[in-house]
């Protein structure tokens, strides 16, 4: 395999974005997404919800391969919440034992991408196995730096602030942390992804819920949103091109003045 420079690597990337029409000094480094509509997918095709999540694992990889080619550092997917426990116990079983499946089959060739992998949520109530090759899959890709995916599994963004808080609570208490040195950039320390910036983007697939659904409430503060009609296993690179036409129109204020 060749080995591809960092200049030609470059030159790749300019090729890219002119061909696409986008602006290389306007490109996201985190883009957020809530997969939304695996389920409403098999139904619309009268598949069982399994075949929706399977569907879905190939428009991760796509969405994966389209950021890799965009030169997007972070990657973080809404894979499991807090509150899809509450599904039937026949899809969190298959869903649990598929997340293993994924892990098993596509750790190598994430690698082989530059993909480095985190898992980010409580992993507790997760099975032991399942954890053993999350941890396995981090340890293998902790060194790529071409992207950084972050599979938020048994997350919730309320649970999320409430461990943050629980954590700055013992470091007060273990004399770690003086309260009046509590900011956003030391609380930021203590979320799940406190090793990725906040997202520039989120996405919403699936059209009819227009709401964040507990996902990642500290981060995307600022971020720009896209919620759309395609659902998830429908999505791929010409949407993401789209959602990334409309952000680099958009002027990003943070709450000052924008130009006049």
């Amino acid at each position: 395999m060749a080995i591809i420079g960092k200049q030609d690597r470059d030159t790749s990337l300019e090729e890219t974005y002119k061909k696409y029409k986008l602006s290389k000094d306007n490109i996201p480094k985190h883009i957020a997404v809530i997969m939304d509509g695996n389920g409403r997918w098999a139904k619309k095709r009268h598949l069982p919800r399994a075949f929706g999540h399977k569907e879905g694992a190939e428009s991760l990889r796509r969405t994966i391969k389209a950021c890799v080619e965009f030169d997007i550092k972070y990657l973080s997917v809404y894979a499991f919440s807090t509150e899809n426990w509450r599904r039937p116990e026949e899809e969190v079983s298959f869903l649990m034992r598929f997340f293993q499946e994924l892990i098993a089959k596509e750790i190598k060739e994430l690698k082989k991408q530059g993909v480095r992998v985190r898992f980010c949520g409580d992993r507790a109530a997760l099975g032991k196995e399942l954890q053993v090759k999350m941890n396995a899959a981090e340890e293998l890709t902790n060194n790529e730096t071409t992207l950084q995916l972050n599979l938020l599994v048994n997350y919730g963004a309320r649970d999320e602030i409430v461990n943050a808080a629980k954590g700055l609570v013992k470091a007060v208490l273990g004399n770690e942390l003086a309260v009046d040195e509590i900011n956003e950039d030391i609380f930021n320390s203590y979320i799940y992804t406190a090793d990725s910036p906040d997202p520039d983007i989120l996405i919403r697939t699936g059209g009819d819920n227009i709401r964040l659904s507990n996902y990642m409430l500290w981060q995307v503060a600022y971020s720009e949103m896209f919620f759309i009609d395609a659902l998830w296993p429908e999505f791929n690179k010409d949407e993401l091109i789209k959602i990334l036409t409309k952000f680099q129109k958009r002027e990003r204020r943070f709450g000052g003045v924008g130009a006049e």
